[in-house]
């Protein structure tokens, strides 16, 4: 049994209560009425994201209602100063989006491994009555009490960030595609939906070149509305590059090939038109299940039908992927103006 994949999550933190400060005097044998010498209390402990390219899933974070950070320890006499409580350090996957459960607002983005932020702030120490002594008030009584915690809600959503985002229907051949040109090993069978979780592979070109692409689920019709798997995640399109449309092409005339084109080319632009301004690659995949002539003759109808280029694969054979990497890779290098 795989692991789940759980790409939304609304966590509450509660950061670190400072330290009392103390009420202390010192008690000198020839100092009859001593002197204040009460310490402050330490800091309460922040909560911390850092994102972490070794986690994928929010599953953890389904296991508490609260993620709290350690209190901050009070002062004591002979101005000694509580000990600071230890920062709560909650690693998320590279690409996860950190909202206010409250308002909506953006609190992060974490698009870098390696990136934290603080969420939450521990609170700060009390001041001790040594703190309070003055020329007129050498006998203090005072102290304050640590800063409360910072206690929020936080709903993190996962965006895969990869280079190429390949998309298609269900069983347009995006699985074996992804495990034919990467080191990666998605779930491949004959049915529909047989990806039901974002996969990532690193294609490496020649040793210095190097892309990543995920294998987002099959859209079908309405996948905007929430239809299938579609809508769940077609937000993990949002952060590539250039994507690239595999098509199926078995038992599929010209008109069918065309209208399938359409179907997913609508779903994609009705979640976002900003995925029709980026590189879109089309790709009629499964050419060894046609004669030579006709899967030509049908990438070339194509190409004149829909108004693009059109490119001819196997990713069973391996026939036409060396040009395909190649014009992925074109496309991702910047363009002068």
């Amino acid at each position: 049994m795989g692991m789940r994949f759980i790409d939304e999550i609304r966590i509450r933190v509660l950061s670190g209560k400072g330290g009392e400060g103390c009420v202390s005097f010192r008690r000198e044998k020839y100092v009859p009425r001593g002197g204040p010498d009460g310490g402050d209390g330490g800091s309460g402990g922040s909560v911390i994201l850092k994102a972490d390219s070794q986690v994928s899933t929010f599953i953890d974070y389904t296991k508490n209602a609260l993620y709290d950070a350690a209190k901050g320890q009070a002062g004591s006499g002979r101005n000694r100063t509580g000990a600071n409580a230890s920062d709560l350090l909650l690693r998320v996957p590279v690409g996860t989006v950190v909202r206010d459960s409250k308002d909506g607002s953006l609190v992060a983005d974490l698009t870098e491994d390696g990136v934290c932020c603080v969420v939450a702030e521990g609170g700060g120490g009390g001041r001790g009555n040594k703190s309070f002594a003055t020329s007129t008030n050498q006998a203090p009584r005072e102290r304050t009490s640590g800063a409360d915690g910072i206690e929020r809600g936080l709903d993190f959503e996962l965006k895969v960030i990869a280079d190429v985002g390949l998309l298609g229907l269900p069983n347009a051949g995006k699985s074996t595609f992804l495990s034919r040109v990467s080191a990666a090993h998605p779930r491949i069978a004959d049915y529909p939906f047989t990806t039901l979780q974002p996969q990532l592979g690193i294609v490496d070109l020649d040793g210095e070149r190097r892309m990543v692409i995920a294998d987002i689920p099959g859209l079908i019709e309405g996948a905007h509305q929430g239809v299938g798997l579609g809508l769940e995640f077609l937000r993990h399109l949002e952060r590539t590059r250039v994507l690239l449309h595999l098509l199926d092409p078995f038992e599929r005339d010209i008109d069918q090939l065309v209208e399938d084109h359409g179907v997913v080319r609508n779903e994609i632009a009705r979640y976002s038109h900003q995925f029709l301004e980026r590189p879109i690659l089309t790709v009629v995949n499964k050419s060894d299940l046609l004669a030579p002539e006709a899967g030509e003759t049908l990438r070339r109808e194509l190409q004149e039908r829909i108004e693009e280029r059109v490119y001819l694969i196997s990713a069973v054979a391996g026939t036409g992927l060396r040009d395909l990497l190649e014009a992925l890779w074109e496309r991702l290098q910047p363009r002068g103006d």
